[in-house]
């Protein structure tokens, strides 16, 4: 069931007037590996954050006005990348289906704006909670969702 709702929703999406498909198709696939690579180990609010954080970086002026270039700003170094899945040097394939079929529907949601309440308080950062990277301290802390806290 979920399977065919994921489908009409993307099938909708794909063919609105707001974009071409080929765009469309790119950022929901950027934005659902995003989900799955950071958050696929955390609850579902989790996972809408770590949606959430990225598509509040699109909307903001201090990084780049899409999902994918967003994704993938800083991985032509590796380990020094926004989000460290990008740049890791492991396999960027998804290999847990049902993980994957989750972020898939997540990022559906979150990218057509589904959800009204930003869970992170419009955060444009986050780090897990074992690291504690020295950019923190100059960020404002908005709420910890489980193993994530998050900065605007």
């Amino acid at each position: 069931m979920a399977l065919q709702k994921t489908f009409l929703i993307v099938c909708g999406m794909l063919y609105s007037a707001q974009a071409n498909a080929v765009d469309r198709f790119d950022e929901l696939y950027c934005l659902a590996k995003n989900i799955y690579f950071e958050s696929r180990n955390q609850p579902k609010l989790g996972q809408i954050a770590v949606g959430q954080v990225t598509m509040n970086r699109v909307e903001s002026k201090r990084f780049p006005n899409t999902v994918c270039t967003v994704v993938r700003q800083g991985g032509e170094t590796r380990n020094r990348c926004q989000f460290s899945w990008y740049c890791d040097g492991k396999s960027d394939e998804p290999e847990n289906g049902d993980s994957w079929d989750d972020s898939v529907y997540l990022a559906l949601l979150i990218y057509s704006g589904k959800f009204t309440v930003d869970v992170t308080e419009e955060a444009l950062w986050y780090h897990a909670t074992y690291v504690s990277p020295s950019w923190a301290e100059h960020y404002e802390k908005t709420v910890q969702i489980n193993e994530h806290i998050f900065y605007r």
